[in-house]
């Protein structure tokens, strides 16, 4: 079997960045490389965490109760969730990832944590949602923060 890419060794015994084979081949293969290295995949693992994260804040509602009448806190917790999980997948589907996708999940954190007194101004919201959207807008923050350190230092 015939691969278009292929392993170059690494000075110092780092780990081996992945190469086009062909020039021919190698506008395919720039496309989109493996990570290479804990950066790359570092940023795809918040990635996919982020991903799961969104997922949580839009099926929450169906598993905890959001507020005691009305439905603005579903709608909201629904929007905000797929929000994220596209982010997530979009920053995913990207070689290095970007740094304007970590500062949208960073605001989508940060909403998810503020959402339920907003909220609460007008409808009571149960303090399940107190709690889901907090430690789910913490974890996004963090992550978000994390690929922050990731994507804006500089490669060695």
């Amino acid at each position: 079997m015939h691969s278009p890419l292929a392993r170059r060794p690494e000075a110092g015994g780092a780990s081996p960045q992945v190469v086009p084979v062909s020039p021919a081949r190698s506008t395919a293969a720039a496309e989109y490389l493996l990570p290479v290295g804990w950066r790359g995949i570092s940023a795809q693992v918040a990635a996919a965490l982020g991903i799961l994260t969104g997922l949580w804040v839009a099926i929450s509602p169906w598993f905890i109760m959001l507020q005691y009448r009305g439905a603005n806190a579903t709608v909201t917790d629904v929007i905000a969730g797929l929000a994220v999980a596209a982010v997530g997948a979009a920053a995913l589907a990207s070689p290095r990832g970007y740094p304007g996708l970590q500062f949208g999940t960073l605001l989508l954190g940060a909403w998810l944590v503020i959402s339920p007194f907003v909220l609460d101004e007008k409808v009571p919201i149960a303090r399940p949602m107190y709690w889901s959207n907090s430690w789910s807008g913490g974890v996004l923050m963090a992550l978000a923060l994390a690929g922050f350190g990731v994507l804006l230092r500089p490669a060695r």
